[in-house]
């Protein structure tokens, strides 16, 4: 035992010793590992929507991974990617989060895959430098309460947290809405109304307070009681300040003694700093006044809740103004609507003959070629003033060729959206970009073609603080027009995004526009200069309106009513994009994978409270592309990467050997300078 201490204390014993270190680091690694993720893009941390996803779990949650052993390559990286993955998930989430990994080489296993609905896949595998196929496991299953959603065919990395977070987040609001909720926290539903309005005989005033009650503990039964009903009457100095904020109805009228008199009434279900207002409201009928929702309360009431706190699903599609069918027998736009369907679905609007439903949080318009009436421009800018979020694909032109023979005619759009932009400060331009840096058509005949007025805007084109164009290397657009939006940038309530520009080789025409590379007509290089492609605007908007233009004059001098928001009581957001060409098949791929089909899914995303998913879908190292160049460039840099860093490696070696040899000179010079000696080797010959 003494000489096994001695030697453990000699020199010895080192090399013994860090090889059993190194064995014991490797050991403890692999099963507690730690890792930088030194990505611009972040690819390989977990985000922060799926650390709170799985953060708020009130319900156990498994996942059950069924991957083969031993899949050859690349296939084996992605079942490593996912075992990381979830270990993330693990550290993240709490309690009620679990994963388990199956060993597929056995029957009973392969069972329980297939009774979840997951299949086999055939893979190609190099082996003994032959190629084959192989059959494999990639798939896995997760179950939340009663629900069993899976996952096959798992042969790609690029993606896979998106995916798994947005299906874990789908099937949380299914299951319960009020998930997201810390314990104790709670909803507040509060009926604003002046007593004194009891007075003006309004039917069904006296049943109000009965039906509303009723509507709530309905409601909250369904919720957990996580809700608290208040009635309030706001003092006659607080009203105008209520009302403001909340968007609710106001009444005037005299007293007996000829003073003025001030009311309001509305019912407003509220979380934190965000609130919706239920449609609630007291109307004028030929039989005098009357309360108008008392018979949807519990729906709009539900719809409400829905709309507060979980992520919205459904999106409001206007509809009436020839705007671009989503399921046309073309089929035009079928894609589109592929693109958004695991999280959301269209909800078709006429705004001429129905109202926009009080759960919406967005409402859609896409390429309308017809005019909008006051009235319903009126309900758009109305949504927008209460928080709700507009987006527009509008188009400059309507293209219209009756035959091949005949010319194409570009007749400009009129769709009156412009009375409410104008107001809002952004500019919608009647004419459509031309960019050299574009999209390059490369055909046989002709070689390369440029295609002008499909702009390739470059990642430094795009805003790279915005989640919307974040990552995204390049983004192609199809026959836009210019948006100004220096007016509202002047605004200082709102937030304006440029979140896509042109370069600056870029140029505009309103007339004798030709859509054609043989046939472009020629153009002033001294005009050109960047320009706006896609904005978004944020805060709180001032109404293009005065006052409600359908509403009818108020006959009754007992008492008038004003529902009108002139300023928004929350903040909106509004996206504009001036070409709806983009939402084509023509540029969304069917699986959704190009750059502006991922572009447009994270501005529904935004507009629709899932910010945080917008990264997470694009931080795929996939997206990173190389600048537009000359070939001769192009050519030098290929040369470089070839040959030049080898040649700069080389003469980095020789700088530092050259170093080296006069550092030894300085420290000679300096310490020992009158020493002469020199360290000499005798050779076999006698020579020195």
């Amino acid at each position: 035992m003494k000489k096994f201490l001695n030697w453990l204390k000699s020199p010895a014993s080192d090399f013994t010793l860090f090889i059993i270190l190194l064995i014991l680091a490797n050991i403890a690694g692999h099963r507690a590992f730690l890792r930088f993720d030194l990505t611009q893009q972040r690819s390989y941390s977990l985000s922060a929507a799926s650390r709170q996803t799985v953060n708020t779990l009130t319900d156990p949650l498994s996942v059950k991974v069924f991957f083969s052993d031993n899949l050859p390559a690349p296939y084996n990286s992605v079942s490593q990617y996912v075992r990381d993955i979830l270990v993330e998930y693990k550290g993240a989430a709490n309690r009620n989060f679990s994963y388990t990994f199956f060993d597929m080489n056995k029957p009973e296993n392969q069972k329980i895959a297939n009774s979840y609905g997951l299949h086999q896949i055939q893979i190609q595998e190099v082996k003994n430098n032959e190629v084959g196929f192989k059959q494999v496991w990639m798939g896995l299953a997760i179950s939340y309460g009663d629900s069993i959603e899976v996952m096959d065919s798992i042969t790609a990395s690029d993606g896979f947290e998106y995916k798994l977070t947005t299906q874990i987040s789908k099937m949380i609001s299914t299951t319960d809405t009020l998930a997201g909720l810390e314990n104790g926290d709670s909803i507040t539903v509060t009926l604003f109304v002046t007593d004194r309005l009891k007075d003006f005989r309004i039917s069904g005033f006296d049943q109000m307070d009965i039906e509303i009650q009723n509507a709530f503990n309905s409601v909250n039964r369904k919720n957990m009681n996580r809700l608290s009903y208040v009635k309030k009457e706001p003092l006659p100095d607080e009203i105008d300040g209520t009302a403001d904020r909340y968007g609710l109805q106001t009444f005037n009228w005299k007293n007996k003694d000829g003073t003025e008199g001030q009311g309001v009434f509305g019912l407003v279900i509220e979380h934190g700093n965000s609130f919706r207002t239920v449609p609630l409201s007291i109307q004028r009928s030929l039989f005098g006044y009357l309360i108008s929702g008392l018979d949807m309360l519990e729906t709009n009431i539900s719809e409400s809740l829905q709309s507060l706190l979980a992520k919205s699903t459904q999106i409001g599609y206007i509809t009436g103004h020839e705007e671009a069918e989503l399921t046309d027998e073309n089929g035009t736009n079928t894609h589109f609507t592929s693109l958004i369907s695991d999280m959301y679905s269209f909800k078709k609007i006429n705004l001429n003959d129905e109202d926009i439903p009080a759960g919406l949080t967005s409402i859609l318009i896409n390429g309308p070629k017809t005019n909008f009436s006051d009235s319903e421009l009126y309900k758009i800018d109305q949504f927008l003033m209460r928080g709700g979020n507009v987006m527009v694909f509008a188009d400059p032109f309507n293209v219209v060729q009756e035959n091949y023979y005949q010319p194409t005619q570009y007749i400009p759009i009129d769709s009156g959206l412009s009375k409410l932009f104008d107001t809002y400060g952004v500019k919608l331009g009647t004419n459509y970009v031309f960019d050299e840096n574009c999209y390059v058509a490369r055909q046989q005949n002709y070689g390369n073609i440029n295609l002008y007025w499909a702009p390739m805007l470059q990642r430094k084109q795009l805003d790279a603080k915005n989640p919307i164009a974040k990552n995204l290397g390049y983004v192609i657009f199809l026959q836009p027009g210019t948006i100004d939006v220096s007016a509202a940038q002047e605004n200082k309530d709102l937030k304006v995004t440029v979140l896509a520009k042109s370069s600056e080789k870029t140029w505009t025409q309103s007339q004798d526009i030709q859509l054609n590379p043989m046939m472009q007509a020629p153009y002033d290089k001294s005009t050109q200069k960047p320009e706006n492609l896609a904005v978004l605007l944020e805060g709180k908007f001032r109404s293009a309106f005065s006052n409600d233009p359908a509403a009818e004059d108020e006959k009754d001098a007992d008492l008038s009513s004003n529902m009108h928001i002139a300023q928004g009581t929350q903040s909106g957001k509004l996206f504009v994009v001036n070409t709806s060409k983009i939402t084509e098949n023509q540029l969304i791929d069917e699986n959704g994978t190009e750059p502006i089909a991922m572009f447009i899914r994270n501005a529904i995303d935004y507009m629709n409270g899932n910010t945080d998913l917008c990264t997470m879908r694009t931080k795929g190292l996939s997206l990173n592309t190389l600048s537009n160049t000359n070939g001769v460039l192009a050519l030098i840099v290929k040369y470089f990467n070839q040959f030049g860093i080898a040649v700069l490696t080389v003469l980095a070696g020789l700088f530092v050997w050259r170093a080296r040899i006069s550092r030894r000179k300085r420290i000679h010079n300096r310490y020992n300078p009158d020493d002469e000696r020199e360290i000499t080797k005798e050779t076999k010959d006698g020579k020195k």
